[in-house]
């Protein structure tokens, strides 16, 4: 199985140009006890671990990569904080195409090491994903290589590449799947915030299914670290526009100061009648170890800012504990271990005689 039994929403790509390396399906698993712990019996965890490279971009990536082999486009020039590079490193493999990618100051080397593993070339950017002029600057030095004949910008955002974008729209598509034999359909999805770009996928993954029948999709509440605040306070206070910040969080893959797509994400978040929650650095590691010892969810920082946020909603008795409600999960542990090196840095796996088990 793949995103593209979903073909007829996707962007019409012939199908000899279509490429996969099994993305998509990944499980929407019950939270067994931090959500009812809190009282929310109907809390799901959509685990996006579970795709060919370990997070949700690589459904973008068979999007994005399908057509530039229909374009005949030999050459992709990338930005990445990890997941999305990993994502198109091993896309373009498969393809047979370049791959060359900006790395953000801050990746991890585990996301890096996954990278070159596939065969992409990197140069990290000092200040690129920490100072807003910086990383405004290098996506457009990034746009310019783009222009050389053969080559294509792939950076997952709706404001470089709607194409790629469309493809994690199937998160969407996967979540009503999953759940409209239930008793009840998923009424609040919280999702992990930095440029915008998932939320934003997701939101209109959900109108686009629902044309016919607005307003009867999920909230779309996004969540982004204190040091990220780029589209929450916005969002809460009323208005339109995101704004740009000097970044201080160290969740990677949420380190994006400048808006991208902030002030598209602030109208269907407000549209959805969903909102925005902001969770401390601590919050989230403390959240990403219970994932692991109270759920077997193991996945990066990044990946339990979404649950962070729901339980905030729950306690600010802003949203229905009663009400079904899934959390993206966007990617594996084992993307950044240093993260993990912090969760066990307590614990011990001694070596004995077997005597002594």
């Amino acid at each position: 199985m793949s995103i593209w039994r979903f073909a007829e929403l996707l962007p019409p790509i012939d199908a000899g140009c279509r490429l996969s390396l099994g993305e998509g399906d990944t499980p929407l698993v019950p939270s067994r006890r931090i959500g009812p712990v809190r009282g929310a019996k109907r809390l799901f965890l959509k685990v996006e671990s579970g795709n060919p490279t370990g997070s949700y971009k690589d459904r973008f990536a068979a999007v994005a990569i399908s057509a530039m082999r229909a374009a005949g486009k030999t050459r992709c020039i990338a930005s990445s904080s990890g997941n999305s590079g990993a994502a198109l490193a091993a896309y373009c493999a498969a393809a047979g195409i370049r791959c060359e990618i900006a790395i953000v100051e801050t990746a991890p080397l585990g996301k890096l090491t996954q990278m070159l593993a596939y065969g992409a070339q990197l140069q990290r950017v000092r200040g690129f994903g920490v100072d807003a002029r910086i990383t405004q600057a290098t996506c457009a030095r990034l746009e310019t290589l783009a222009l050389d004949a053969g080559a294509a910008l792939q950076i997952t955002a709706f404001r470089y590449c709607p194409i790629g974008m469309q493809g994690v729209q199937t998160i969407s598509y996967e979540l009503h799947e999953q759940t409209r034999t239930s008793p009840s359909p998923i009424r609040h999805v919280f999702v992990p915030a930095g440029g915008g770009g998932l939320a934003l996928a997701v939101a209109r993954g959900f109108q686009q299914l629902t044309a016919q029948s607005p307003g009867e999709g999920p909230a779309i509440h996004i969540v982004q670290p204190l040091g990220n605040d780029t589209m929450v306070t916005p969002l809460r206070s009323g208005a339109r526009l995101a704004q740009e910040v000097a970044c201080t969080t160290a969740i990677t893959g949420l380190q994006v100061p400048s808006i991208i797509d902030g002030n598209e994400v602030i109208d269907a978040c407000r549209q959805s009648g969903g909102t925005g929650y902001l969770v401390s650095d601590s919050e989230v590691w403390s959240m990403q170890a219970r994932l692991a010892a109270e759920e077997g969810v193991f996945c990066e920082p990044a990946g339990a800012v979404a649950l962070c946020g729901a339980l905030q909603a729950i306690e600010r008795g802003e949203v229905n504990p009663d009400e079904a409600m899934a959390c993206i999960v966007t990617g594996s542990g084992f993307k950044d271990m240093a993260s993990v090196d912090r969760l066990v840095q307590n614990q011990s796996c001694p070596t004995v005689e077997y005597s002594a088990l």
